[in-house]
């Protein structure tokens, strides 16, 4: 194992988890667990993966480091640098920009006073606009960190950043009472 996989290893819970990932797949397969371990590992870091962290998850399948880079760097759930305790996530794609995602964009911009790509001085946001969330039904829509929130206006998503600003409750999901994908009445 080389010096900088040392510098980080998975806590005895997530080893756990990554053990319990890996037996899923058939004997010489383990390297199909690569985006959970992924997953596991940023999350332990802080929503981020360090070089560390992604030649530990490269070692602990042995594959080769720039394998992992590969994936790592293709899919935007995915963050090689710091990002801020809240990763807001805007969905850019056909069904999201015609029911008004620039719009979301530039109210988000404008609550954060940041641009996309940006993260607050406060380090509590991160602002980025992505490919399709799978919500398009409830177009636009926002991931922030690991929830939804769907069927958006720019008033609506500035009252939610507003909220998490103040570290108070919002509502996760439909903001105008939908069930999964049933029509607004």
């Amino acid at each position: 194992m080389s010096k900088l996989a040392k510098d980080f290893c998975f806590n005895d819970a997530n080893l756990q988890k990554a053990k319990n990932i890996i037996i899923r797949y058939p004997e010489g397969r383990s390297q199909s667990a690569l985006i959970p371990l992924l997953d596991i590992a940023q999350r332990q870091v802080g929503w981020w993966l360090t070089k560390e962290s992604v030649e530990y998850v490269a070692n602990f399948l042995n594959i080769p480091p720039i394998r992992v880079y590969e994936v790592a760097t293709f899919y935007t759930m995915f963050n090689l640098h710091p990002i801020g305790k809240y990763h807001v996530q805007i969905c850019g794609t056909t069904p999201c920009w015609l029911r008004g995602s620039d719009e979301i964009v530039k109210a988000c911009e404008n609550k954060l006073r940041i641009k996309c790509g940006e993260t607050t001085a406060d380090k509590k946001f991160t602002l980025v606009e992505v490919e399709c969330l799978g919500a398009c039904v409830n177009a636009p829509m926002v991931q922030i960190n690991d929830n939804y929130f769907e069927d958006l206006t720019p008033e609506i998503i500035s009252d939610i950043l507003g909220k998490m600003q103040e570290e108070q409750p919002v509502k996760i999901g439909s903001q105008v009472g939908r069930n999964g994908s049933e029509p607004k009445n």
